[in-house]
Protein backbone atom coordinates (compact mmCIF):
# COMPACT_ATOMS: atom_id res chain seq x y z
CA UNK A 1 0.00 0.00 0.00
CA UNK A 2 1.69 3.11 -1.32
CA UNK A 3 0.00 5.68 0.95
CA UNK A 4 0.15 4.04 4.38
CA UNK A 5 0.64 6.75 6.98
CA UNK A 6 -0.68 9.56 4.77
CA UNK A 7 -3.57 11.67 6.06
CA UNK A 8 -5.71 13.27 3.36
CA UNK A 9 -8.40 15.94 3.76
CA UNK A 10 -11.21 15.44 1.24
CA UNK A 11 -13.64 18.34 0.96
CA UNK A 12 -17.40 17.92 0.56
CA UNK A 13 -20.48 20.11 0.27
CA UNK A 14 -24.00 19.81 -1.10
CA UNK A 15 -24.13 18.95 -4.80
CA UNK A 16 -20.74 17.23 -4.99
CA UNK A 17 -20.08 15.10 -8.07
CA UNK A 18 -20.70 11.63 -6.63
CA UNK A 19 -18.04 9.75 -8.59
CA UNK A 20 -15.42 12.50 -8.21
CA UNK A 21 -15.87 12.17 -4.47
CA UNK A 22 -16.33 8.46 -3.86
CA UNK A 23 -13.98 6.91 -6.44
CA UNK A 24 -10.84 8.84 -5.35
CA UNK A 25 -11.76 8.46 -1.65
CA UNK A 26 -11.97 4.69 -2.09
CA UNK A 27 -8.78 4.64 -4.19
CA UNK A 28 -6.86 6.59 -1.54
CA UNK A 29 -8.13 4.27 1.20
CA UNK A 30 -7.25 1.25 -0.93
CA UNK A 31 -3.65 2.51 -0.95
CA UNK A 32 -3.65 2.82 2.85
CA UNK A 33 -4.32 6.55 3.30
CA UNK A 34 -6.47 7.83 6.12
CA UNK A 35 -9.12 10.12 4.59
CA UNK A 36 -10.90 12.74 6.69
CA UNK A 37 -13.97 14.34 5.12
CA UNK A 38 -13.92 18.10 5.71
CA UNK A 39 -16.58 20.73 5.04
CA UNK A 40 -17.72 24.06 6.38
CA UNK A 41 -19.94 22.17 8.85
CA UNK A 42 -19.03 19.19 11.06
CA UNK A 43 -21.19 16.08 11.05
CA UNK A 44 -23.51 17.13 8.26
CA UNK A 45 -24.65 14.69 5.60
CA UNK A 46 -24.44 16.06 2.08
CA UNK A 47 -26.16 14.74 -1.02
CA UNK A 48 -24.32 14.47 -4.31
CA UNK A 49 -25.69 15.32 -7.74
CA UNK A 50 -26.70 11.66 -8.27
CA UNK A 51 -28.02 11.41 -4.68
CA UNK A 52 -25.17 9.47 -3.05
CA UNK A 53 -24.41 10.80 0.40
CA UNK A 54 -21.24 11.78 2.25
CA UNK A 55 -20.92 12.95 5.84
CA UNK A 56 -18.33 15.45 7.02
CA UNK A 57 -16.07 14.26 9.82
CA UNK A 58 -14.93 17.75 10.80
CA UNK A 59 -15.45 21.39 9.96
CA UNK A 60 -12.59 23.24 8.29
CA UNK A 61 -12.49 25.55 11.32
CA UNK A 62 -11.53 22.57 13.51
CA UNK A 63 -8.45 21.49 11.59
CA UNK A 64 -5.11 22.89 10.48
CA UNK A 65 -3.03 22.42 7.33
CA UNK A 66 -0.49 20.78 9.68
CA UNK A 67 -2.98 17.93 10.25
CA UNK A 68 -2.81 16.70 6.66
CA UNK A 69 -0.37 15.48 4.03
CA UNK A 70 -2.69 16.56 1.20
CA UNK A 71 -6.12 17.92 0.37
CA UNK A 72 -8.50 17.01 -2.47
CA UNK A 73 -11.54 18.86 -3.81
CA UNK A 74 -14.21 17.06 -5.86
CA UNK A 75 -16.24 18.74 -8.57
CA UNK A 76 -19.95 19.18 -9.06
CA UNK A 77 -21.65 22.22 -7.59
CA UNK A 78 -19.99 21.72 -4.20
CA UNK A 79 -16.95 23.88 -5.08
CA UNK A 80 -19.15 26.93 -5.56
CA UNK A 81 -20.45 26.42 -2.01
CA UNK A 82 -17.12 25.44 -0.46
CA UNK A 83 -15.40 28.61 -1.61
CA UNK A 84 -17.86 30.68 0.44
CA UNK A 85 -16.31 29.43 3.69
CA UNK A 86 -13.23 31.48 4.68
CA UNK A 87 -12.07 28.54 6.83
CA UNK A 88 -12.10 26.23 3.79
CA UNK A 89 -10.10 28.72 1.73
CA UNK A 90 -7.62 29.16 4.58
CA UNK A 91 -7.19 25.37 4.81
CA UNK A 92 -6.63 25.02 1.05
CA UNK A 93 -4.23 27.97 1.01
CA UNK A 94 -2.33 26.64 4.02
CA UNK A 95 -1.93 23.12 2.61
CA UNK A 96 -0.68 24.66 -0.64
CA UNK A 97 1.73 27.06 1.11
CA UNK A 98 3.28 24.10 2.92
CA UNK A 99 4.02 22.53 -0.45
CA UNK A 100 1.65 19.65 0.13
CA UNK A 101 -0.43 18.08 -2.64
CA UNK A 102 -3.72 19.78 -3.52
CA UNK A 103 -5.94 17.75 -5.86
CA UNK A 104 -8.69 19.26 -7.98
CA UNK A 105 -11.08 17.73 -10.49
CA UNK A 106 -13.80 19.21 -12.71
CA UNK A 107 -15.30 22.36 -11.10
CA UNK A 108 -13.00 22.11 -8.05
CA UNK A 109 -10.68 24.68 -9.59
CA UNK A 110 -13.12 27.32 -8.36
CA UNK A 111 -11.97 26.63 -4.79
CA UNK A 112 -8.30 26.86 -5.75
CA UNK A 113 -8.93 30.12 -7.65
CA UNK A 114 -10.81 31.60 -4.69
CA UNK A 115 -7.92 30.53 -2.42
CA UNK A 116 -5.59 32.48 -4.73
CA UNK A 117 -3.27 29.59 -5.61
CA UNK A 118 -3.63 29.18 -9.40
CA UNK A 119 -1.89 32.29 -10.76
CA UNK A 120 1.02 31.26 -12.97
CA UNK A 121 0.11 27.56 -12.78
CA UNK A 122 -1.29 25.13 -15.32
CA UNK A 123 -4.91 24.11 -14.69
CA UNK A 124 -7.66 21.95 -16.12
CA UNK A 125 -11.19 20.96 -15.23
CA UNK A 126 -14.62 21.13 -16.73
CA UNK A 127 -14.65 23.47 -19.73
CA UNK A 128 -17.27 25.42 -17.75
CA UNK A 129 -14.53 26.86 -15.51
CA UNK A 130 -11.99 27.56 -18.26
CA UNK A 131 -12.60 31.34 -18.31
CA UNK A 132 -12.55 31.48 -14.50
CA UNK A 133 -9.16 29.74 -14.37
CA UNK A 134 -7.71 31.99 -17.08
CA UNK A 135 -9.09 35.09 -15.33
CA UNK A 136 -7.50 33.86 -12.08
CA UNK A 137 -4.14 33.79 -13.87
CA UNK A 138 -3.81 30.09 -14.71
CA UNK A 139 -2.73 28.60 -18.03
CA UNK A 140 -5.56 26.36 -19.30
CA UNK A 141 -4.53 22.88 -20.43
CA UNK A 142 -7.00 20.47 -22.04
CA UNK A 143 -5.66 17.18 -20.66
CA UNK A 144 -7.31 14.35 -18.69
CA UNK A 145 -5.01 14.74 -15.68
CA UNK A 146 -1.58 16.08 -14.80
CA UNK A 147 0.58 17.46 -12.02
CA UNK A 148 1.99 20.98 -11.89
CA UNK A 149 4.25 21.14 -8.85
CA UNK A 150 2.09 20.34 -5.83
CA UNK A 151 -1.19 20.75 -7.74
CA UNK A 152 -2.82 17.64 -9.24
CA UNK A 153 -5.53 18.33 -11.79
CA UNK A 154 -8.27 16.19 -13.32
CA UNK A 155 -10.65 17.26 -16.05
CA UNK A 156 -14.03 15.48 -15.70
CA UNK A 157 -15.75 12.27 -14.53
CA UNK A 158 -14.50 10.28 -17.53
CA UNK A 159 -10.93 11.15 -16.47
CA UNK A 160 -11.22 9.87 -12.88
CA UNK A 161 -8.86 6.90 -13.53
CA UNK A 162 -6.17 9.27 -14.86
CA UNK A 163 -6.76 11.68 -11.97
CA UNK A 164 -6.48 8.88 -9.39
CA UNK A 165 -3.22 7.62 -10.93
CA UNK A 166 -1.69 11.13 -10.87
CA UNK A 167 -2.93 11.74 -7.33
CA UNK A 168 -1.60 8.45 -5.92
CA UNK A 169 1.72 8.92 -7.72
CA UNK A 170 2.14 12.46 -6.38
CA UNK A 171 1.26 11.41 -2.83
CA UNK A 172 3.58 8.39 -2.94
CA UNK A 173 6.47 10.60 -4.11
CA UNK A 174 5.92 13.25 -1.46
Amino acid sequence: MKLTGKHIAYLVEEGFEDLEFWVPVMRLREEGARVTVVSGVKGKTFRGKACLEARSDVAASEVSPDDFDALVVPGGWAPDKLRRYPEVLNLVRGVHQQGKIVGSICHAGWVLASAGIVRGRKATGSVGIKDDMINAGAEWVDAPAFRDGNLVWGRVVADIPDFCRELVKALAEG
